[in-house]
């Protein structure tokens, strides 16, 4: 049966985020319910990365079976029934076997805040007004590229067989503007690991623990040792990268 992925766009604000859950709307939820009002048939997707509620996406994908013959023009129905915080950007002929999961070599997610209080950002940047340390945040950025551990970083029942990620990016760009974004690019993340990075790596920021201490939590073997107080609403999920081109269908 042919393979398909599905690039999506969401606002998480409304959502329990991506996976679908009994008695709750998600993101999957609601494209699969989107799906099934279009061609009438049921569909189950199989989705690339997991976000938490709250969480958004410039860049997420699905993956789907079915011997529909899939158009191109079928974009703008299925965005039609669709609400205005979700939508899908394309459409993917891939081979049988592709996995939008495992075959994924890297994602990137970055992190929005902003120091001056601003309506139109509420919901998709932390406002953080606290002085900071900017050189000590970068450095602290710094040490996140080098390590490879993120046990203290990972929230607990996480069921994973290992806490090793490989970090290919990770950087504060501080804008003039007060707004602040955290980017780290890994070819996997932990539950909870970039919020968790976020927030103590503000600590350092503020003076509250030292490089040092920060460095640390990287050797520790007690799991959700880091601090993870930075809400969901300023994450995005931005690029989700694999190792073969994605033609759309025509």
């Amino acid at each position: 049966m042919p393979r398909y992925f599905l690039e999506v766009s969401y606002k998480g604000t409304r959502y329990s985020g991506f996976q679908i859950q009994e008695n709750a709307v998600t993101i999957q939820s609601e494209i699969e319910r989107a799906m099934h009002v279009f061609w009438r048939v049921p569909f189950h997707l199989t989705g690339s990365s997991r976000t938490d509620t709250g969480v958004h996406a410039r860049q997420n994908f699905f993956h789907f079976d079915t011997d529909i013959h899939i158009l191109q023009k079928h974009l703008y129905n299925l965005n039609a029934i669709l609400s205005k915080d979700i939508v899908i950007g394309n459409i993917y002929k891939v081979p049988n076997d592709a996995h939008c999961r495992f075959d994924a070599i890297s994602r990137t997610y970055r992190y929005y805040m902003h120091c001056t209080k601003n309506p139109f950002l509420t919901e998709i940047s932390w406002y953080y007004p606290y002085a900071l340390e900017q050189n000590n945040l970068l450095r602290a950025a710094a040490i996140v590229l080098t390590q490879n551990n993120f046990m203290a970083f990972s929230k607990k029942n996480s069921q994973v067989n290992n806490f090793n990620c490989l970090i290919q990016n990770s950087g504060w760009e501080l804008h003039e503007s007060g707004i602040m974004v955290y980017s780290i690019t890994a070819n996997r993340f932990l539950r909870g690991m970039v919020r968790a990075l976020v927030a103590t790596m503000l600590q350092v920021g503020r003076g509250i623990i030292s490089l040092s201490k920060f460095e640390i939590l990287f050797h520790s073997e007690k799991i959700a040792s880091a601090n993870f107080s930075s809400p969901a609403h300023g994450l995005f999920l931005e690029k989700v990268q694999y190792p073969y081109p994605l033609i759309p269908v025509e």
